[in-house]
């Protein structure tokens, strides 16, 4: 019985000796995605540090539980002297607050801090979240992006990706090593925080959108589509939810949002912390994207019991059974989502009804953020254990 409880405490010392960097492009994305994983973290004795750039309000919320750490992160620039400079901000992070572990989310972070923990040997592990625009577009800075990506990976314990498409993309490119592959079910959801909220029957029926405004997120498509579609339906609301102005190349503009809002199109909704309250007050969340890695908007409003509408791509598809939880359309094709949206305007309450209680099934069983987690407290207990 002592030899059992000696382990047992050799255990926690080890996990309290064990420091824990979850690094990132900004807090935001920390606070609203990694939030859970590191509680569990801090709750299993290990010590955790927030890495990311300041910001009034998510910074502020994360340093309450954690330590965190400011960085300067140019997350869409390509200035080489800047992201050599984070490069050295984050090698001096890691030394001086004696990190064990990296957790890397986001490109930038997936491949300067794991070039920065290598040269240390630390162990790191990157979550490859979703390839970006880089990648569906080829161009001289996504063959740049290879490389980077295939230097940095080397150092990595484990990298995490989102879907077996992207997966596949890596290894055909060998850009990572089959052997410190593994597949998550996206970043999973929080089944306590999106739940089935009954919606008011007497509302308009309302479709949804939740994205950044890109280009690359099928907002075109879904504008186009309602333009089509407010022509023969009245009684049809249409809401996007997501950051405009943000620092990318297929950014939709505040001028071109502002347009769309003056002729009625869409209601833009903005930004929220409580994204669940949104969601509750639509009857279908719609995603037309190029490519995604596992969307958390679909995960989301699967969750609440929500059909969904989403583009046959890599991620989407892995979400979305089509005819089962949602409808599945071509991607950049205005006609085919057009049509979808159509179909589910014309289905019975109980079609739709349906639609979402197998939603709900399908995270219960495949995408639980519980999943995740667990993932990630396996891996980090391997390698703290050596």
């Amino acid at each position: 019985m002592d030899s059992i409880q000696f382990g047992s405490l050799e255990k926690v010392s080890m996990k309290k000796k064990c420091s824990i960097a979850i690094v990132l492009n900004n807090s935001w994305y920390g606070y609203n995605f990694r939030l859970n994983l590191a509680k569990k973290l801090k709750q299993n004795g290990y010590n955790v540090y927030f890495v990311a750039p300041f910001d009034k309000k998510y910074s502020k919320l994360l340093s309450k539980d954690f330590n965190f750490i400011d960085i300067n992160i140019d997350a869409k620039g390509i200035n080489p002297i800047k992201d050599i400079k984070t490069i050295i901000a984050l090698y001096k992070i890691l030394k001086k607050y004696e990190i064990n572990i990296a957790l890397n989310f986001t490109i930038k972070p997936n491949i300067y801090s794991s070039i920065a923990a290598g040269i240390q040997n630390i162990h790191s592990i990157s979550n490859i979240t979703g390839l970006g625009t880089i990648f569906i577009n080829n161009s001289l800075v996504t063959s740049i992006a290879k490389l980077m990506y295939k230097v940095a990976l080397k150092y990595n314990h484990t990298v995490f990706f989102q879907n077996e498409d992207d997966t596949e993309l890596f290894l055909s490119n060998k850009l990572v090593d089959r052997e410190k592959v593994d597949l998550l079910p996206g970043s999973g959801v929080d089944l306590d925080k999106f739940k089935p909220v009954a919606k008011n029957d007497n509302e308009d029926f309302v479709f949804l959108l939740v994205a950044r405004l890109l280009r690359d997120k099928g907002i075109i498509e879904y504008i186009e589509a309602i333009k089509i579609l407010k022509k023969k339906y009245t009684n049809i609301r249409y809401q996007i939810l997501g950051n405009v102005g943000v620092e990318n190349k297929t950014a939709i503009t505040k001028q071109e949002l502002n347009e769309w809002i003056e002729n009625g199109i869409i209601e833009y909704l903005g930004i929220t912390d409580s994204v669940e309250k949104v969601i509750s007050q639509a009857d279908c969340v719609v995603l037309p994207s190029y490519r995604e890695g596992t969307p958390r908007s679909l995960l989301e409003a699967c969750a609440m019991q929500k059909p969904v509408i989403a583009t046959n791509v890599p991620g989407c598809k892995n979400v979305v059974e089509d005819g089962v939880n949602g409808y599945l359309c071509e991607a950049k094709n205005i006609d085919d989502l057009t049509l979808k949206m159509e179909k589910m305007i014309n289905l019975s309450k109980e079609e739709r009804v349906k639609m979402g209680k197998a939603g709900r099934n399908k995270i219960l069983n495949e995408f639980d953020e519980k999943i995740v987690i667990k993932k990630y407290i396996e891996k980090i207990e391997n390698i703290c254990q050596k």
